[in-house]
């Protein structure tokens, strides 16, 4: 099976095959997924075609929830995924818990993209535990006292 992903912010695809639709109508992108803010997608049908064909599914999800799912990630694998991972492990869980994707079936999920890229997206959920100075003392003085 194939499965789709894409940020409700620009989600022609998951809303065409939602509908049942063949085409893909246009929207107007608002999303921080920047990299999947196409509002025409060119190969819109022939992803409703073979998702459909192979028993799939395409949808999407909020930046909410995005940005909550770069975050487990993070947490739970150690990989910090830009906005599209977000979009990729959110819709992952979604699908999961709608029972249309099966939690013991081996799944492969594709995340290409580096979370440096999109800092922004998580900026407001993450920071610095400590800052130190960007001096080679500082961090050794700070060695020195976390591990004494």
């Amino acid at each position: 099976m194939i499965f789709g992903a894409q940020a409700s912010g620009c989600s022609p695809v998951a809303q065409a095959f939602r509908a049942g639709l063949d085409f893909v109508a246009p929207v107007k992108p608002d999303t921080i997924a920047k990299s999947l803010a196409i509002g025409n997608p060119a190969d819109g049908p022939y992803v409703l075609d073979v998702v459909r064909r192979t028993g799939g599914v395409v949808a999407d999800v909020d930046d909410d929830t995005l940005a909550s799912s770069i975050q487990r990630l993070a947490r739970t694998e150690g990989i910090f995924a830009e906005t599209a991972g977000g979009v990729v492990v959110g819709v992952t869980a979604q699908l999961i818990a709608d029972g249309a994707l099966d939690p013991a079936a081996e799944t492969v999920v594709i995340n290409s993209g580096d979370g440096l890229k999109t800092l922004d997206a998580v900026a407001d959920r993450v920071g610095p535990k400590i800052t130190i100075p960007p001096r080679y003392e500082a961090f050794i003085d700070f060695w020195k006292e976390t591990n004494s």
